[in-house]
């Protein structure tokens, strides 16, 4: 089982590179902001707790997203790799799933950082805001969440740099080149 944590700020392409990965490698996704979207969807107890966190703009509290990440982790357990898109987000979760992955016998291999400075950020999240108009790209909360990347969650890079597991990949320019990048240092490292 190999397993990936995919970085980058909001707008910088995780979703995008997620699909081909999972197309081409076989992993399961598994997107905190899709699983927060589906129990706030579905109106689970968590999700109802994820719901008035998310609409204030706030990061959900690292309990409430280590118990959704267990769960969803637990529901594949024939699978050959996990891509984890959208966490961790502060060294605290990255240790916490580091704890997780052990308790279940495995390991994050790859740490993967697509990097796109703000202003491409933000031109790209207009474009998909007028196509899938998202709750969470909403111009005060879309805000709150580049501030907390560039601020807190890029702190977590050094954690994973540190570990040798840390790769840093531009993500400005052609989805494929971007694509092949990923792909190469995946390959490289098997």
């Amino acid at each position: 089982m190999k397993n990936l944590v995919l970085f980058g700020p909001p707008g910088a392409g995780k979703g995008t590179q997620s699909e081909k990965l999972i197309q081409k490698y076989g992993f399961v996704h598994i997107s905190t902001g899709d699983l927060f979207r589906w129990h706030t969807k579905n109106e689970t107890p968590l999700g109802r707790q994820v719901k008035e966190i998310m609409n204030s703009g706030a990061l959900v509290p690292d309990e409430i997203t280590i118990a959704m990440l267990r769960e969803e982790v637990k529901r594949h357990p024939q699978a050959g790799g996990f891509l984890f898109d959208g966490f961790p987000r502060t060294v605290a979760q990255a240790e916490a799933l580091d704890a997780l992955m052990r308790e279940l016998g495995t390991a994050i291999h790859h740490v993967i950082a697509l990097e796109v400075d703000e202003q491409e950020l933000r031109q790209r999240i207009a474009k998909r805001k007028a196509i899938e108009n998202r709750a969470d790209d909403e111009e005060e909360k879309l805000n709150k969440r580049i501030t907390e990347y560039f601020t807190k969650t890029i702190h977590v890079l050094p954690f994973y740099e540190k570990q040798g597991r840390l790769v840093r990949i531009n993500g400005v320019g052609k989805i494929e080149d971007i694509f092949a990048a990923i792909c190469n240092e995946l390959d490289r490292k098997k």
